[in-house]
């Protein structure tokens, strides 16, 4: 931010969101940004109720960074020929854990947030599809079902976690270098902020479960109101530059699709192959979509009566 404000004589106010759901709330009411940061399924939430500004690539010089080097960003499920948005970041979820509490090795499953030894000590995110689909993931089932019975299913399983949990909590790489979680539920660039910033690396782990690990994308996108589309493009032009994307990546911990950042990522996940994402994570793995209405409803009850218990 600050070598855009430096560079182009702009200043940068930022807005912080606590969820998703509470930025769809903020552009419903017709507050206006240049430039959001909506995940993928949000991009095709947003681009189906016409809130997102047309993105020509072809004005972005950066964009060859990415489109000549990443073919999955060219034609993203979520947003046909990526029309309305720009990759950010990739990443994965997974569970992260103390060795120091529970040992060098779990045992590669979902099932490992069971653990006895971590009672009072566990977390999950706060976040819906994460928890739901942890859970669908455990239990075989579609990672984005909206079937009651088999969202049934899901809360009676999450029931049986309630009692080993500290709290629903998003806040995850904070919780691991705080001490207060030796499991979370955590997203893997997250995971890569807590290794760079640990006294001790080595006290953490990081595992993918076998029964499936949910992937995403972020993801920049100019909204259909903004004041400013055209200093948009350029700030997410400047964004692109793979000088400034690698500093990015090592500060926040989460791999960026554009050629020339790899080594800077690979660097920082040396020593926990599991955090790394891949394309092919992205175009073969499980991935949150945006629902319908009835989908939304019945996803939003299930989440709420496990988390009221």
């Amino acid at each position: 931010m600050k070598g855009f404000q430096e560079e182009y004589g702009v200043k940068v106010v930022q807005s912080n969101f606590d969820s998703m759901e509470s930025m769809q709330a903020k552009l419903a009411a017709g507050n206006r940004y240049d430039v959001i940061f909506p995940s993928a399924q949000w991009v095709q939430k947003l681009t189906a109720a016409n809130k997102l500004y047309p993105i020509d690539h072809s004005v972005l010089t950066n964009a060859p960074a990415i489109f000549d080097h990443y073919d999955y960003f060219a034609d993203p499920w979520y947003d046909p020929g990526s029309a309305h948005s720009v990759p950010f970041t990739m990443y994965k979820t997974g569970i992260a854990w103390r060795k120091d509490q529970l040992g060098d090795e779990l045992t590669g499953s979902w099932r490992d947030l069971w653990d006895d030894d971590a009672r009072d000590h566990t977390f999950v995110l706060d976040d819906r599809d994460e928890v739901l689909g942890m859970a669908a993931l455990l239990l075989g089932l579609p990672l984005n079902t909206s079937d009651v019975h088999e969202l049934d299913r899901i809360v009676e399983t999450m029931g049986t976690l309630r009692p080993y949990l500290r709290a629903f909590s998003s806040d995850d790489y904070l919780n691991l270098l705080g001490g207060d979680a030796w499991l979370q539920q955590t997203w893997s660039g997250d995971m890569a902020a807590v290794l760079w910033q640990a006294d001790d690396p080595g006290l953490y782990g990081f595992e993918s479960p076998s029964e499936g690990t949910p992937v995403n994308s972020d993801t920049y996108a100019i909204p259909a109101n903004a004041e400013h589309p055209g200093t948009a493009l350029l700030f997410i032009d400047y964004m692109l530059r793979p000088e400034v994307a690698a500093k990015n990546i090592g500060y926040i911990g989460y791999p960026m699709p554009i050629h020339g950042t790899e080594e800077v990522y690979d660097d920082l996940i040396a020593s926990y192959p599991a955090c790394k994402v891949t394309l092919e994570d992205l175009a073969g793995g499980h991935y949150f979509t945006g629902g319908s209405v009835e989908s939304t409803r019945v996803r939003d009850a299930a989440y709420t009566e496990i988390k009221v218990g």
